[in-house]
């Protein structure tokens, strides 16, 4: 069973990782050119919030990494996940990338 601090722990992860991906853009750099913005923020696998008098009003987001959030919400919200990592953080075994490499290697 996951405790809540093993949920703390990949909430607080999530978190950083998405602010990691985070840039900062004006209502009218928006209004000049969102195709322009959309492609920047699609190419560096970025999103952007939109401000106005350094107010956020909103987040523009391409459409493969907002899946890509959507996925990670609905993995952290399945039990069955939650144990999984709770399990692998338990275990004394480590695996080198060596191993990992071979391993998904030979299933190709």
């Amino acid at each position: 069973m996951t405790t809540m601090s093993g949920l703390w722990y990949n909430y607080d992860t999530m978190i950083k990782q998405l602010i990691s991906l985070q840039n900062f853009t004006s209502v009218q750099e928006v209004q000049s050119g969102i195709s322009k913005l959309f492609k920047k923020a699609k190419k560096n696998s970025q999103f952007y919030t939109v401000l106005r008098n350094q107010e956020p009003l909103g987040v523009l987001i391409p459409q493969k990494l907002w899946e890509d959030f959507i996925e990670d919400i609905e993995a952290m919200q399945s039990p069955n996940y939650l144990q999984q990592i709770a399990k692998s953080r338990a275990q004394k075994t480590l695996i080198s990338s060596e191993e990992i490499e071979k391993e998904l290697s030979d299933d190709i």
